[in-house]
């Protein structure tokens, strides 16, 4: 099979040469997390997913559809790439620090924000829904929250930065046994195995595993996916791949696994029982649909990966005002962001408009907002050391 890259490192070294700061990756980073605020806007009126809120009416196929597609197909890739991403500066950062500060600093980077989230902000954000949990006002539950440990599942949308954690730390103990990811070149095998690995690995999760499980509010079955994404980030620190491999090879392999998983996923709708709204096969099982979209989840993730590579850094690798503002915020946004989208689709309840239409309104008005708390306020208090 061809090299599909251009390795620029010794091969001697256990380190890549010094890169100035990426700003295709901070692009990349910040554009993954609008998406996060784009699905939980479609969570909210579509009538698949789960969310705090939802304001769920009656929809035609073609809406379902269009959601089910477009759900999916987020689902297959955005988080993957924030795991690569983080992947991949681990392994830089573990270079500079050691084992001590690595881990150190990255308790204090993704764990204190995944505990104000469970302790504050999800907490409240529940009450607003509900306004009340019973007897004794908002501080009698919170207390009665914490003492019977129901926070331990209040991570939200911060499972992210839990399961995150939970693998850098792994990562870290790894490498404190001296092990280092060797330079490895990006070739074709290597793209099909991975492929195929993760494909493979998420099936016998999903067979052991029902899709309703869930961990840290993540399901199980998401997770190989997720740890293959942070390892091959770390291998493409060695490798060098972020600017190492080449712009045509990753469109052409991105577009090979793209067109292949178009039609892997009109069959598994069409003979998978979606269009009869019978959707137990997907969720997991030894079954030929399972195991089929296992496939092209696969395909879908190495395949956008592979895509937003190419493009944000042939297009996407400057940064002016706005953009590094959003690079900047990007953090504070993804941590703030439910209870300002729910105060929003709250206020667009009433509105007689199609569901896809609330749906992409209510993305830009969350992403206004959470932009504008995140910079207005989170990032002048004392959180700005953590965001």
């Amino acid at each position: 099979m061809a090299d599909v890259s251009v390795n620029a490192t010794n091969e001697t070294s256990a380190t890549p040469a010094a890169q100035s700061r990426l700003l295709f990756v901070d692009n990349i980073r910040w554009s993954m997390i609008v998406l996060v605020l784009s699905m939980h806007a479609a969570d909210t009126y579509s009538p698949f997913g789960n969310w705090y809120y939802v304001d769920r009416q009656e929809t035609g196929f073609g809406t379902a559809l269009f959601f089910g597609i477009y759900q999916s197909f987020l689902q297959a890739f955005f988080m993957a790439a924030l795991f690569f991403i983080a992947g991949y500066f681990a392994a830089g950062a573990f270079d500079r620090k050691g084992f001590s500060r690595f881990a150190r600093d990255r308790l204090i980077r993704l764990g204190l924000p995944t505990l104000l989230y469970m302790l504050v902000i999800g907490p409240l954000t529940q009450y607003f829904l509900s306004w009340t949990w019973g007897k004794g006002g908002f501080g009698n539950q919170w207390l009665t929250h914490l003492k019977d440990g129901e926070w331990l599942s209040e991570t939200g949308p911060m499972w992210f930065c839990a399961v995150l954690l939970l693998v850098s730390l792994l990562y870290g103990l790894i490498r404190r046994t001296g092990w280092y990811e060797p330079q490895l070149k990006l070739h074709g095998t290597g793209i099909i195995l991975f492929v195929a690995a993760m494909a493979a690995t998420t099936f016998a999760v999903r067979i052991a595993i029902h899709a309703d499980g869930s961990v840290l509010n993540v399901h199980p079955g998401d997770l190989p996916q997720y740890i293959l994404m942070f390892a091959a980030g770390s291998f493409g620190y060695r490798g060098n791949w972020m600017l190492g491999v080449a712009e045509r090879s990753c469109i052409r392999w991105g577009l090979l696994a793209l067109s292949l998983s178009a039609p892997l996923f009109a069959a598994l709708v069409l003979f998978g029982g979606g269009l009869h709204g019978d959707t137990a096969l997907y969720a997991g099982g030894f079954n030929f649909v399972s195991a089929g979209k296992c496939l092209w989840e696969a395909l879908v993730c190495v395949g956008m990966g592979l895509l937003i590579l190419a493009v944000y850094r042939r297009y996407f690798d400057t940064q002016g005002p706005v953009a590094k503002w959003l690079s900047d915020n990007a953090f504070g946004v993804y941590l703030i962001h439910p209870p300002i989208l729910i105060g929003f689709a709250l206020l667009l309840h009433a509105l007689p408009l199609f569901a896809l239409t609330k749906a992409l309104l209510l993305t830009m008005l969350a992403a206004i907002g959470s932009l504008a708390v995140s910079a207005l306020i989170l990032r002048k208090s004392p959180l700005r050391a953590i965001i």
